[in-house]
């Protein structure tokens, strides 16, 4: 395949995963109320990493970023936290992709096990990486950009926590099993390029 047709596949890709990560958010949600504010229980970041482990770093991190910023702006509640939902997002995506392609190099295996276990390792990171900087992120970012009060931020930032803990639990073990069967599929139908590494 020539440059030009991996890009190209690249980009339809990544459209594909971000929409993926739109309409896990949007329609595949709890919203839990929190004074004027919300959090959720969600497997949108299920596809995050997802997008991550087939696409890489960048590529899926873009992907999980637009997807579930398109999200937040589409929700009355969400829309003032689509700045941090952006670069929350494509972190997580950063992190499954520098785990995942540049330290395990998992697109050069053919060992299963190998491959299962690196895709988990690289899922946790990411995942552990939101489990903090969320709520850490979170109240920062609405107490002292939006001007909440401190009060209304900490309640909202523990409750986050305990709700972005649960999300990346399921997350993992959706996501693992998800790019461990469609792995191979999309290597056979050529869909998925080896060589990235990114």
């Amino acid at each position: 395949m020539n440059h030009k047709k991996q890009t190209i596949l690249k980009l339809t890709q990544t459209a594909l995963l971000a929409a993926l990560c739109f309409v896990s958010f949007t329609f595949l949600q709890i919203k839990i109320p929190v004074g004027s504010d919300a959090t959720s229980l969600h497997i949108g970041n299920a596809f995050c990493v997802l997008a991550a482990l087939l696409l890489g770093g960048l590529y899926g991190g873009l992907a999980g970023a637009i997807g579930m910023t398109i999200a937040d702006i589409l929700d009355p509640i969400y829309i003032v936290g689509a700045p941090k939902t952006f670069v929350l997002k494509l972190c997580i995506g950063l992190i499954v992709g520098l785990v995942a392609h540049k330290y395990a190099k998992i697109n050069e295996s053919n060992n299963k096990a190998y491959i299962f276990r690196w895709s988990l390792i690289a899922t946790i990171a990411g995942l552990a990486f939101n489990v903090v900087a969320d709520p850490l992120v979170g109240f920062f970012y609405k107490q002292y950009i939006l001007g909440q009060p401190q009060e209304l931020a900490q309640a909202l930032a523990k409750m986050s926590a305990i709700t972005t803990f649960v999300n990346a639990v399921v997350s993992t073990i959706l996501v693992v099993i998800l790019y461990n069967v469609l792995r191979p599929i999309l290597l056979r139908t050529g869909l998925l390029i080896r060589e990235e590494n990114n």
